[in-house]
Protein backbone atom coordinates (compact mmCIF):
# COMPACT_ATOMS: atom_id res chain seq x y z
CA UNK A 1 0.00 0.00 0.00
CA UNK A 2 2.78 2.26 0.76
CA UNK A 3 4.74 1.52 -2.32
CA UNK A 4 1.24 2.37 -4.11
CA UNK A 5 0.79 5.85 -2.91
CA UNK A 6 4.51 6.66 -3.66
CA UNK A 7 4.37 6.07 -7.18
CA UNK A 8 1.22 8.18 -7.14
CA UNK A 9 2.48 10.98 -5.53
CA UNK A 10 5.85 10.97 -7.82
CA UNK A 11 3.90 10.77 -10.95
CA UNK A 12 1.50 13.92 -9.91
CA UNK A 13 5.19 16.56 -9.88
CA UNK A 14 4.81 18.94 -12.77
CA UNK A 15 7.42 17.96 -15.82
CA UNK A 16 9.87 20.85 -16.90
CA UNK A 17 11.99 20.53 -19.73
CA UNK A 18 15.88 21.32 -20.10
CA UNK A 19 15.77 24.75 -21.48
CA UNK A 20 12.51 25.78 -18.93
CA UNK A 21 14.66 24.69 -15.66
CA UNK A 22 17.95 26.83 -17.48
CA UNK A 23 15.73 29.64 -18.16
CA UNK A 24 14.41 29.31 -14.22
CA UNK A 25 17.73 29.48 -13.34
CA UNK A 26 18.87 32.06 -15.11
CA UNK A 27 16.26 34.48 -13.46
CA UNK A 28 16.92 33.44 -10.34
CA UNK A 29 20.48 34.43 -10.29
CA UNK A 30 20.01 37.64 -12.13
CA UNK A 31 17.35 38.67 -9.49
CA UNK A 32 19.37 37.51 -6.55
CA UNK A 33 22.73 38.84 -7.61
CA UNK A 34 21.85 42.09 -10.17
CA UNK A 35 24.82 43.98 -9.47
CA UNK A 36 28.04 42.15 -7.48
CA UNK A 37 31.49 43.66 -7.04
CA UNK A 38 33.89 40.36 -6.98
CA UNK A 39 37.47 40.03 -5.80
CA UNK A 40 39.69 37.58 -7.21
CA UNK A 41 42.75 36.57 -9.88
CA UNK A 42 42.31 36.95 -13.31
CA UNK A 43 43.16 33.31 -14.97
CA UNK A 44 43.11 31.83 -18.75
CA UNK A 45 43.27 35.31 -20.17
CA UNK A 46 44.30 35.40 -23.98
CA UNK A 47 43.26 38.87 -25.08
CA UNK A 48 39.79 39.88 -27.44
CA UNK A 49 38.41 37.28 -29.20
CA UNK A 50 37.96 37.84 -32.71
CA UNK A 51 34.71 39.05 -31.95
CA UNK A 52 35.70 41.63 -29.68
CA UNK A 53 34.74 39.91 -26.69
CA UNK A 54 36.91 38.91 -24.17
CA UNK A 55 36.56 35.30 -22.08
CA UNK A 56 38.54 33.91 -18.94
CA UNK A 57 37.87 33.43 -15.60
CA UNK A 58 38.52 34.84 -11.84
CA UNK A 59 39.41 32.44 -9.36
CA UNK A 60 40.96 32.47 -5.31
CA UNK A 61 42.45 29.72 -3.58
CA UNK A 62 39.14 28.00 -3.15
CA UNK A 63 36.82 28.66 -6.25
CA UNK A 64 36.24 29.95 -9.72
CA UNK A 65 33.86 31.67 -11.96
CA UNK A 66 33.74 32.49 -15.59
CA UNK A 67 33.54 35.98 -16.92
CA UNK A 68 33.04 37.82 -19.97
CA UNK A 69 33.65 41.16 -21.39
CA UNK A 70 31.69 42.47 -24.12
CA UNK A 71 33.18 44.65 -26.90
CA UNK A 72 31.50 47.59 -25.57
CA UNK A 73 32.60 47.32 -22.28
CA UNK A 74 35.96 46.38 -23.05
CA UNK A 75 36.90 49.74 -25.05
CA UNK A 76 36.16 51.68 -21.95
CA UNK A 77 37.98 49.62 -19.52
CA UNK A 78 40.64 51.88 -17.80
CA UNK A 79 42.95 48.77 -17.06
CA UNK A 80 42.74 46.06 -19.47
CA UNK A 81 43.17 42.78 -17.83
CA UNK A 82 46.55 40.86 -17.66
CA UNK A 83 47.04 37.55 -16.76
CA UNK A 84 47.83 36.87 -13.03
CA UNK A 85 46.41 40.19 -12.10
CA UNK A 86 43.88 40.57 -9.10
CA UNK A 87 40.97 43.06 -9.64
CA UNK A 88 38.04 44.21 -8.62
CA UNK A 89 35.30 42.91 -11.08
CA UNK A 90 32.33 45.22 -11.07
CA UNK A 91 29.19 42.91 -12.85
CA UNK A 92 25.94 40.82 -12.88
CA UNK A 93 25.85 37.49 -12.43
CA UNK A 94 23.95 35.52 -15.07
CA UNK A 95 23.86 31.66 -16.66
CA UNK A 96 24.80 30.26 -19.58
CA UNK A 97 22.54 27.43 -20.68
CA UNK A 98 24.38 25.92 -23.47
CA UNK A 99 27.21 24.55 -20.93
CA UNK A 100 25.40 24.68 -17.64
CA UNK A 101 27.41 27.28 -15.85
CA UNK A 102 27.24 30.74 -14.24
CA UNK A 103 29.54 33.53 -15.21
CA UNK A 104 30.13 37.01 -14.56
CA UNK A 105 29.47 39.69 -16.79
CA UNK A 106 31.87 42.57 -16.28
CA UNK A 107 31.32 46.21 -17.00
CA UNK A 108 34.42 47.49 -15.52
CA UNK A 109 37.46 46.35 -13.82
CA UNK A 110 40.36 47.65 -11.43
CA UNK A 111 43.20 46.31 -9.66
CA UNK A 112 42.68 45.08 -6.69
CA UNK A 113 44.97 47.42 -3.56
CA UNK A 114 48.28 49.11 -3.72
CA UNK A 115 50.35 45.97 -4.21
CA UNK A 116 48.31 45.44 -7.69
CA UNK A 117 48.50 48.95 -8.64
CA UNK A 118 52.55 48.52 -7.95
CA UNK A 119 52.69 45.77 -10.10
CA UNK A 120 50.88 46.77 -13.16
CA UNK A 121 52.39 50.11 -12.86
CA UNK A 122 56.01 48.09 -13.10
CA UNK A 123 54.54 46.40 -16.00
CA UNK A 124 53.49 49.30 -17.46
CA UNK A 125 57.03 50.67 -16.92
CA UNK A 126 58.72 47.88 -18.31
CA UNK A 127 56.54 47.63 -21.48
CA UNK A 128 56.78 51.72 -22.38
CA UNK A 129 60.47 51.44 -21.59
CA UNK A 130 61.65 48.62 -23.98
CA UNK A 131 59.69 50.91 -26.52
CA UNK A 132 62.22 53.77 -26.04
CA UNK A 133 59.96 55.91 -24.62
CA UNK A 134 61.96 56.58 -21.86
CA UNK A 135 65.25 57.23 -23.09
CA UNK A 136 67.43 60.07 -22.46
CA UNK A 137 68.86 60.77 -26.14
CA UNK A 138 65.09 61.42 -27.20
CA UNK A 139 64.85 64.02 -24.45
CA UNK A 140 64.80 67.67 -25.88
CA UNK A 141 66.60 70.70 -23.83
CA UNK A 142 64.73 73.76 -22.52
CA UNK A 143 64.24 76.59 -24.22
CA UNK A 144 66.19 79.55 -22.75
CA UNK A 145 63.60 82.51 -23.00
CA UNK A 146 60.15 81.31 -24.00
CA UNK A 147 57.33 83.88 -25.00
CA UNK A 148 54.42 81.77 -24.46
CA UNK A 149 54.59 78.85 -21.55
CA UNK A 150 51.38 76.12 -21.70
CA UNK A 151 50.19 74.48 -18.12
CA UNK A 152 48.08 71.67 -18.13
CA UNK A 153 46.25 71.50 -15.19
CA UNK A 154 42.96 71.89 -13.35
CA UNK A 155 41.91 75.57 -13.72
CA UNK A 156 40.57 76.08 -10.02
CA UNK A 157 43.31 74.70 -8.24
CA UNK A 158 46.41 76.25 -5.90
CA UNK A 159 48.74 74.72 -8.48
CA UNK A 160 47.98 77.26 -11.24
CA UNK A 161 48.32 79.95 -8.90
CA UNK A 162 51.62 79.52 -7.44
CA UNK A 163 52.99 78.89 -11.09
CA UNK A 164 51.88 82.00 -12.40
CA UNK A 165 52.66 84.04 -9.21
CA UNK A 166 56.52 82.47 -9.93
CA UNK A 167 56.56 83.46 -13.18
CA UNK A 168 55.33 87.19 -12.03
CA UNK A 169 58.40 86.92 -10.32
CA UNK A 170 61.08 85.48 -11.65
CA UNK A 171 60.15 86.61 -15.33
CA UNK A 172 56.46 87.34 -16.85
CA UNK A 173 55.78 86.20 -19.98
CA UNK A 174 51.69 85.06 -21.71
CA UNK A 175 50.67 81.86 -19.95
CA UNK A 176 48.21 80.06 -21.41
CA UNK A 177 46.25 77.18 -19.15
CA UNK A 178 44.68 74.33 -20.97
CA UNK A 179 41.77 73.02 -17.95
CA UNK A 180 42.22 69.29 -17.38
CA UNK A 181 40.71 66.92 -14.10
CA UNK A 182 43.44 65.64 -12.19
CA UNK A 183 41.77 63.12 -10.39
CA UNK A 184 39.34 60.39 -11.61
CA UNK A 185 39.06 57.83 -14.51
CA UNK A 186 39.37 60.86 -17.37
CA UNK A 187 42.44 62.19 -16.76
CA UNK A 188 44.38 60.35 -18.90
CA UNK A 189 42.64 60.56 -21.29
CA UNK A 190 42.39 64.78 -20.82
CA UNK A 191 45.80 65.09 -20.16
CA UNK A 192 46.73 63.27 -23.20
CA UNK A 193 44.33 65.58 -25.43
CA UNK A 194 45.81 68.61 -23.73
CA UNK A 195 49.01 67.76 -24.80
CA UNK A 196 48.41 66.59 -28.50
CA UNK A 197 45.53 70.11 -28.52
CA UNK A 198 48.97 72.61 -27.48
CA UNK A 199 50.80 70.96 -30.28
CA UNK A 200 48.51 71.27 -32.99
CA UNK A 201 48.18 74.85 -32.68
CA UNK A 202 49.33 76.93 -35.97
CA UNK A 203 50.55 80.06 -36.51
CA UNK A 204 46.51 80.92 -37.59
CA UNK A 205 45.22 79.83 -34.28
CA UNK A 206 43.82 82.35 -32.09
CA UNK A 207 45.62 81.30 -29.44
CA UNK A 208 49.27 81.03 -29.68
CA UNK A 209 51.42 78.28 -30.09
CA UNK A 210 53.72 77.56 -26.09
CA UNK A 211 57.22 77.04 -26.61
CA UNK A 212 57.12 74.70 -23.39
CA UNK A 213 54.72 72.78 -21.64
CA UNK A 214 53.98 71.84 -17.88
CA UNK A 215 52.08 69.63 -16.68
CA UNK A 216 51.33 70.14 -13.17
CA UNK A 217 49.23 68.58 -9.96
CA UNK A 218 49.75 68.68 -6.15
CA UNK A 219 50.57 65.60 -3.81
CA UNK A 220 48.57 62.77 -3.37
CA UNK A 221 48.19 58.95 -3.68
CA UNK A 222 49.23 56.13 -5.97
CA UNK A 223 44.89 55.94 -6.81
CA UNK A 224 44.93 60.06 -6.20
CA UNK A 225 47.68 60.22 -9.57
CA UNK A 226 46.97 57.03 -11.58
CA UNK A 227 45.68 58.97 -14.20
CA UNK A 228 49.36 60.39 -14.71
CA UNK A 229 50.29 56.77 -15.17
CA UNK A 230 48.19 56.26 -18.25
CA UNK A 231 49.66 54.62 -21.29
CA UNK A 232 47.84 57.72 -23.71
CA UNK A 233 49.09 60.56 -21.18
CA UNK A 234 52.63 58.84 -21.87
CA UNK A 235 53.06 58.14 -25.40
CA UNK A 236 51.31 61.88 -25.88
CA UNK A 237 54.30 63.46 -23.73
CA UNK A 238 57.00 61.48 -25.41
CA UNK A 239 55.31 62.15 -28.84
CA UNK A 240 55.26 65.95 -28.11
CA UNK A 241 57.70 68.20 -30.55
CA UNK A 242 57.29 70.94 -27.52
CA UNK A 243 59.46 70.39 -24.62
CA UNK A 244 57.28 69.15 -21.48
CA UNK A 245 57.93 69.89 -18.15
CA UNK A 246 56.74 67.11 -15.59
CA UNK A 247 55.49 68.75 -12.16
CA UNK A 248 52.98 66.22 -10.85
CA UNK A 249 53.08 65.43 -6.65
CA UNK A 250 55.54 66.04 -4.54
CA UNK A 251 59.08 65.35 -4.25
CA UNK A 252 59.16 61.87 -3.43
CA UNK A 253 55.64 61.30 -5.76
CA UNK A 254 56.58 59.69 -9.15
CA UNK A 255 54.42 58.89 -12.35
CA UNK A 256 54.94 57.39 -15.71
CA UNK A 257 55.08 60.68 -17.34
CA UNK A 258 58.01 62.07 -15.02
CA UNK A 259 60.39 59.34 -16.75
CA UNK A 260 58.59 60.38 -20.60
CA UNK A 261 58.60 63.95 -19.93
CA UNK A 262 62.40 66.02 -20.83
CA UNK A 263 62.74 67.38 -16.93
CA UNK A 264 61.27 66.25 -13.75
CA UNK A 265 60.39 69.20 -11.33
CA UNK A 266 59.69 68.23 -7.35
CA UNK A 267 56.96 70.63 -7.52
CA UNK A 268 54.97 73.01 -9.54
CA UNK A 269 56.34 76.09 -8.03
CA UNK A 270 60.13 74.03 -9.35
CA UNK A 271 58.73 73.76 -12.48
CA UNK A 272 58.12 77.44 -13.34
CA UNK A 273 61.75 77.97 -11.92
CA UNK A 274 62.62 75.65 -14.53
CA UNK A 275 60.71 77.38 -17.16
CA UNK A 276 61.71 80.83 -17.06
CA UNK A 277 65.03 82.47 -15.65
CA UNK A 278 65.27 85.30 -13.58
CA UNK A 279 65.14 88.68 -15.08
CA UNK A 280 66.64 90.71 -12.70
CA UNK A 281 69.46 88.32 -12.75
CA UNK A 282 70.09 88.51 -16.42
CA UNK A 283 69.83 92.39 -16.42
CA UNK A 284 72.55 92.38 -13.73
CA UNK A 285 74.69 89.55 -15.72
CA UNK A 286 73.68 91.72 -19.03
CA UNK A 287 75.12 94.90 -17.56
CA UNK A 288 78.53 93.20 -16.60
CA UNK A 289 78.84 91.86 -19.74
CA UNK A 290 78.46 95.53 -21.32
CA UNK A 291 80.94 96.64 -19.01
CA UNK A 292 83.23 93.66 -19.47
CA UNK A 293 82.67 94.74 -23.35
CA UNK A 294 83.33 98.57 -22.92
CA UNK A 295 86.63 97.65 -21.25
CA UNK A 296 87.73 95.52 -23.81
CA UNK A 297 86.80 97.71 -26.74
CA UNK A 298 88.90 100.26 -25.23
CA UNK A 299 92.15 98.27 -24.30
CA UNK A 300 91.67 97.21 -28.28
CA UNK A 301 91.38 100.74 -29.77
CA UNK A 302 94.67 101.66 -27.12
CA UNK A 303 96.33 98.69 -28.41
CA UNK A 304 95.79 99.25 -32.03
CA UNK A 305 96.75 103.29 -31.45
CA UNK A 306 99.78 102.56 -30.15
CA UNK A 307 101.00 99.90 -32.49
CA UNK A 308 99.86 103.02 -35.14
CA UNK A 309 102.04 104.87 -34.25
CA UNK A 310 105.01 102.39 -33.43
CA UNK A 311 103.98 101.42 -37.39
CA UNK A 312 103.78 105.48 -38.49
CA UNK A 313 107.72 105.88 -36.59
CA UNK A 314 108.94 103.16 -38.74
CA UNK A 315 108.01 104.36 -41.97
CA UNK A 316 110.60 106.13 -44.34
CA UNK A 317 109.71 110.31 -45.35
CA UNK A 318 108.11 110.45 -48.71
CA UNK A 319 111.87 111.59 -50.17
CA UNK A 320 112.84 108.61 -49.55
CA UNK A 321 110.27 106.42 -50.80
CA UNK A 322 109.77 108.53 -54.14
CA UNK A 323 113.69 108.81 -54.82
CA UNK A 324 114.06 105.56 -56.10
CA UNK A 325 110.64 105.75 -58.29
CA UNK A 326 112.02 109.55 -59.28
CA UNK A 327 115.34 108.35 -60.26
CA UNK A 328 114.23 105.33 -62.91
CA UNK A 329 111.47 107.82 -63.96
CA UNK A 330 115.10 109.93 -65.21
CA UNK A 331 116.61 107.10 -66.73
CA UNK A 332 113.38 106.02 -68.90
CA UNK A 333 112.64 109.41 -70.06
CA UNK A 334 116.80 109.58 -70.93
CA UNK A 335 116.29 106.35 -72.76
CA UNK A 336 113.26 107.64 -74.75
CA UNK A 337 114.76 110.57 -76.14
CA UNK A 338 117.83 108.26 -77.81
CA UNK A 339 114.98 105.39 -78.45
CA UNK A 340 113.49 108.11 -80.35
CA UNK A 341 116.11 109.19 -82.35
CA UNK A 342 117.39 106.04 -83.06
CA UNK A 343 113.70 105.01 -84.20
CA UNK A 344 113.86 108.12 -86.53
CA UNK A 345 117.45 107.50 -88.19
CA UNK A 346 116.63 103.96 -88.91
CA UNK A 347 113.31 104.81 -90.51
CA UNK A 348 115.33 107.91 -92.59
CA UNK A 349 117.59 105.03 -93.71
CA UNK A 350 114.48 102.35 -94.55
CA UNK A 351 112.60 105.13 -96.81
CA UNK A 352 116.23 106.15 -98.30
CA UNK A 353 116.41 102.87 -99.09
CA UNK A 354 112.78 102.31 -100.84
CA UNK A 355 112.62 102.90 -104.29
CA UNK A 356 109.52 102.93 -106.75
CA UNK A 357 108.67 100.11 -109.40
CA UNK A 358 107.78 102.12 -112.39
CA UNK A 359 106.48 99.43 -114.59
CA UNK A 360 103.85 98.26 -111.75
CA UNK A 361 102.95 102.05 -111.33
CA UNK A 362 102.33 101.76 -114.87
CA UNK A 363 100.44 98.71 -114.68
CA UNK A 364 98.39 99.99 -111.94
CA UNK A 365 97.62 103.29 -114.08
CA UNK A 366 96.68 101.41 -116.85
CA UNK A 367 94.23 98.95 -114.93
CA UNK A 368 92.39 102.29 -113.20
CA UNK A 369 92.12 103.65 -116.44
CA UNK A 370 90.21 100.54 -117.95
CA UNK A 371 88.32 100.32 -115.25
CA UNK A 372 87.30 103.66 -114.98
CA UNK A 373 86.58 103.05 -119.09
CA UNK A 374 84.28 100.27 -118.38
CA UNK A 375 82.41 101.99 -115.44
CA UNK A 376 81.35 105.19 -117.76
CA UNK A 377 80.28 102.76 -120.69
CA UNK A 378 78.17 100.94 -118.51
CA UNK A 379 76.91 103.36 -116.07
CA UNK A 380 74.26 105.13 -118.55
CA UNK A 381 73.22 101.46 -119.80
CA UNK A 382 72.49 100.56 -116.48
CA UNK A 383 70.54 103.64 -115.82
CA UNK A 384 68.34 103.45 -118.81
CA UNK A 385 67.76 99.78 -118.21
CA UNK A 386 66.24 100.67 -115.10
CA UNK A 387 64.26 103.54 -115.76
CA UNK A 388 63.13 101.11 -118.88
CA UNK A 389 61.74 98.54 -115.77
CA UNK A 390 60.45 101.43 -113.69
CA UNK A 391 58.29 102.97 -116.61
CA UNK A 392 56.91 98.96 -117.04
CA UNK A 393 55.82 98.90 -113.44
CA UNK A 394 54.33 102.45 -113.78
CA UNK A 395 52.25 101.29 -117.00
CA UNK A 396 50.89 97.91 -115.40
CA UNK A 397 49.89 100.42 -112.17
CA UNK A 398 48.39 103.18 -114.15
CA UNK A 399 46.47 100.12 -115.84
CA UNK A 400 45.33 98.69 -112.27
CA UNK A 401 43.66 102.29 -110.80
CA UNK A 402 40.46 104.40 -112.06
CA UNK A 403 41.65 106.91 -114.47
CA UNK A 404 40.98 110.22 -112.87
CA UNK A 405 43.35 108.84 -109.76
CA UNK A 406 45.66 107.41 -112.62
CA UNK A 407 45.78 110.88 -114.47
CA UNK A 408 46.63 112.04 -110.72
CA UNK A 409 49.09 109.57 -109.90
CA UNK A 410 50.70 109.86 -113.16
CA UNK A 411 51.09 113.38 -113.08
CA UNK A 412 52.68 112.99 -109.35
CA UNK A 413 54.77 110.35 -111.18
CA UNK A 414 55.61 112.13 -114.03
CA UNK A 415 56.25 115.25 -111.80
CA UNK A 416 58.70 112.88 -109.79
CA UNK A 417 60.45 111.13 -112.59
CA UNK A 418 61.31 114.39 -114.09
CA UNK A 419 63.22 114.90 -110.67
CA UNK A 420 64.67 112.07 -110.94
CA UNK A 421 65.71 112.52 -114.01
CA UNK A 422 67.26 115.75 -113.35
CA UNK A 423 68.87 114.01 -110.35
CA UNK A 424 70.50 111.19 -112.28
CA UNK A 425 71.80 113.64 -114.85
CA UNK A 426 73.30 115.65 -112.30
CA UNK A 427 74.50 112.68 -110.28
CA UNK A 428 75.97 111.23 -113.51
CA UNK A 429 77.57 114.50 -114.78
CA UNK A 430 79.05 114.36 -110.63
CA UNK A 431 80.66 111.08 -110.79
CA UNK A 432 82.23 111.80 -114.20
CA UNK A 433 83.47 114.90 -112.68
CA UNK A 434 85.13 113.08 -110.07
CA UNK A 435 85.80 110.04 -111.70
CA UNK A 436 87.50 112.43 -114.23
CA UNK A 437 89.00 114.47 -111.68
CA UNK A 438 90.52 111.15 -109.56
CA UNK A 439 91.95 110.06 -113.01
CA UNK A 440 93.83 113.03 -113.70
CA UNK A 441 95.04 112.81 -110.15
CA UNK A 442 96.66 109.83 -110.85
CA UNK A 443 97.75 110.78 -114.49
CA UNK A 444 99.83 113.51 -112.95
CA UNK A 445 100.84 111.52 -109.98
CA UNK A 446 102.13 108.59 -112.19
CA UNK A 447 103.50 111.30 -114.40
CA UNK A 448 105.46 112.86 -111.66
CA UNK A 449 106.62 109.26 -110.48
CA UNK A 450 107.52 108.23 -114.16
CA UNK A 451 111.19 107.07 -114.86
CA UNK A 452 110.45 109.81 -118.04
CA UNK A 453 110.92 112.46 -115.82
CA UNK A 454 114.47 110.90 -114.37
CA UNK A 455 115.56 110.46 -118.16
CA UNK A 456 115.35 114.65 -118.29
CA UNK A 457 117.64 115.27 -115.43
CA UNK A 458 120.17 113.13 -117.23
CA UNK A 459 120.05 109.56 -116.76
CA UNK A 460 119.38 106.78 -118.80
CA UNK A 461 117.66 103.55 -118.67
CA UNK A 462 119.63 100.22 -119.37
CA UNK A 463 118.03 97.31 -120.65
CA UNK A 464 118.98 94.05 -122.39
CA UNK A 465 118.46 92.60 -125.48
CA UNK A 466 115.15 91.01 -123.57
CA UNK A 467 114.26 94.69 -122.78
CA UNK A 468 114.51 93.83 -119.29
CA UNK A 469 116.24 96.95 -116.91
CA UNK A 470 119.35 96.46 -115.84
CA UNK A 471 120.19 97.72 -112.36
CA UNK A 472 123.21 96.30 -111.11
CA UNK A 473 126.56 96.65 -112.15
CA UNK A 474 127.47 92.63 -111.51
CA UNK A 475 124.60 91.88 -113.52
CA UNK A 476 126.33 92.83 -116.87
CA UNK A 477 128.45 90.02 -119.19
CA UNK A 478 131.11 90.91 -121.59
CA UNK A 479 129.67 91.70 -124.58
CA UNK A 480 126.50 91.72 -124.00
CA UNK A 481 124.22 93.93 -126.17
CA UNK A 482 122.50 96.67 -124.58
CA UNK A 483 119.49 99.19 -125.17
CA UNK A 484 120.12 102.91 -123.85
CA UNK A 485 117.18 105.06 -123.29
CA UNK A 486 117.57 108.70 -123.18
CA UNK A 487 114.75 111.62 -122.54
CA UNK A 488 114.90 112.15 -126.63
CA UNK A 489 115.04 108.45 -127.94
CA UNK A 490 117.15 105.17 -127.66
CA UNK A 491 120.97 103.92 -128.71
CA UNK A 492 122.50 100.18 -128.75
CA UNK A 493 125.67 99.48 -127.13
CA UNK A 494 127.98 96.19 -126.08
CA UNK A 495 128.87 95.71 -122.38
CA UNK A 496 133.26 95.61 -122.96
CA UNK A 497 135.29 94.95 -119.69
CA UNK A 498 134.77 93.77 -116.57
CA UNK A 499 132.06 95.13 -114.15
CA UNK A 500 134.08 98.39 -111.91
CA UNK A 501 132.91 99.25 -108.79
CA UNK A 502 131.36 102.15 -107.47
CA UNK A 503 132.10 104.84 -109.45
CA UNK A 504 131.67 107.24 -106.31
CA UNK A 505 134.15 105.40 -104.63
CA UNK A 506 136.73 104.19 -107.82
CA UNK A 507 139.40 106.37 -109.56
CA UNK A 508 138.76 107.81 -112.85
CA UNK A 509 140.17 105.15 -115.38
CA UNK A 510 142.74 106.51 -117.63
CA UNK A 511 140.74 107.32 -120.33
CA UNK A 512 138.86 109.69 -118.80
CA UNK A 513 141.68 111.46 -118.14
CA UNK A 514 143.17 111.76 -121.73
CA UNK A 515 141.25 114.96 -123.01
CA UNK A 516 138.69 114.76 -125.84
CA UNK A 517 137.40 111.72 -125.18
CA UNK A 518 134.40 109.48 -123.75
CA UNK A 519 134.72 107.16 -121.13
CA UNK A 520 132.95 104.22 -120.55
CA UNK A 521 129.93 103.96 -118.52
CA UNK A 522 130.92 100.49 -116.97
Amino acid sequence: MEDTRRDDSLSNIAEFSVSEISLALKRTVEDAFGHVRVRGEISGYRGPHASGHCYFALKDERARIEAVIWRGSFSKLKFPPQEGLEVVATGRLTTYPGSSKYQIVIDSIEPAGAGALMALLEERKRKLAAEGLFAEERKRPLPFMPRVIGVVTSPTGAVIRDIIHRITDRFPVHVVVWPVRVQGETTGGEVSAAVTGFNALGPGDGTPRPDVIIVARGGGSLEDLWGFNDEAVVRAVAGSKIPVISAVGHETDWTLIDLAADRRAPTPTGAAEMAVPVKAELEAGLSRLSARLKAAVSRDLERRRQGLRALSRALPSPDQLFALPRRRFDEAAGRLVRALGGATQRKRLRFDGLRLAITALDRRLVEARRRATQCGERLPIVYLGLVRNRRARFDRDAARVSPRASLERIGRLKERLGATTGRRDRAVHLRLERAKTAYDQAARLAESLSYKKVLERGFALVRDAEDRPLKRARDLRAGQELHLQFSDGSAGAVATGKPAGDPRRSKASPAAKEPGKQGSLF
